[in-house]
């Protein structure tokens, strides 16, 4: 059986004490049910995703569903996305201690969770003001510090702490946003869900020699990513 992960990581990044037992069971069923059934064995996301406490980042009303295999709202037309992409992008990005990452789609600030708890030095970007503030409080409260929270459009990415070596866009863009490809390091990952407002692939490219290589992952349905470089705001 797996047990909790240590309170700091490899790479040395301050990580919240996960020594709390608060749904124990439901962490190790999510796991074995949702995570390993469907072929994700990467120990280290595996241990992020019990270590982290997903009850911590959900609306009060939805607690009781934090583990849950779904994704569950966070907000007007804003969702945390279920445990099983959250560890797929987590595993595709390929997170080594020291990586700087970017994330676009800050949301309820679990996705950035897991990748300091990786070892990750995480730049994380928030369209929406509230739960900017919101996320940022709350990463601060549970012990995030590798974490920054910014509040702007994502879909230009942060170019103040560029290059990043694993960039998570955690909403949907029509096409993969030019400043994100220009932002990746050389042999970086890049993971983001492409397609139509309702249906997208989950893709995962690779930077190298200054080209780029994509390979598509698992079919998904997020949230439209809404900036300048994708989807504009529905009026």
């Amino acid at each position: 059986m797996m047990e909790p992960a240590a309170a700091a990581s490899a790479g040395g990044f301050p990580h919240p004490a996960m020594h709390d037992a608060d749904f124990e069971a439901e962490r190790r069923d999510m796991i074995e049910r949702q995570l390993r059934r469907r072929g994700l064995h990467d120990k280290k996301v595996l241990d992020a995703m019990f270590a982290v406490p997903r009850h911590e980042f959900v609306l009060p009303e939805y607690v009781g569903a934090a583990y849950d295999d779904r994704p569950l709202p966070i907000g007007p037309a804003e969702t945390i996305p279920q445990p099983y992409i959250v560890a797929a992008m987590s595993a595709a990005a390929q997170i080594e201690p020291g990586d700087c990452a970017l994330e676009v789609g800050t949301g309820s600030g679990y996705q950035a969770a897991i990748l300091a708890y990786l070892g990750a030095r995480v730049y994380t970007i928030e369209r929406n003001p509230e739960l900017a503030g919101q996320a940022r409080e709350r990463l601060a409260r549970l012990g995030y510090t590798a974490v920054e929270v910014i509040h702007g459009d994502g879909s230009n990415g942060y170019a103040a702490a560029a290059p990043y070596q694993a960039i998570l866009v955690t909403a949907a863009a029509p096409a993969v946003p030019p400043p994100l490809l220009e932002q990746l390091d050389e042999g970086g990952r890049l993971v983001i869900p492409v397609g139509d407002r309702y249906h997208q692939f989950l893709q995962l490219i690779f930077k190298h020699g200054g080209r780029t290589a994509a390979r598509l992952l698992d079919p998904v349905q997020f949230v439209p990513l809404v900036g300048q470089q994708a989807w504009p705001e529905q009026t």
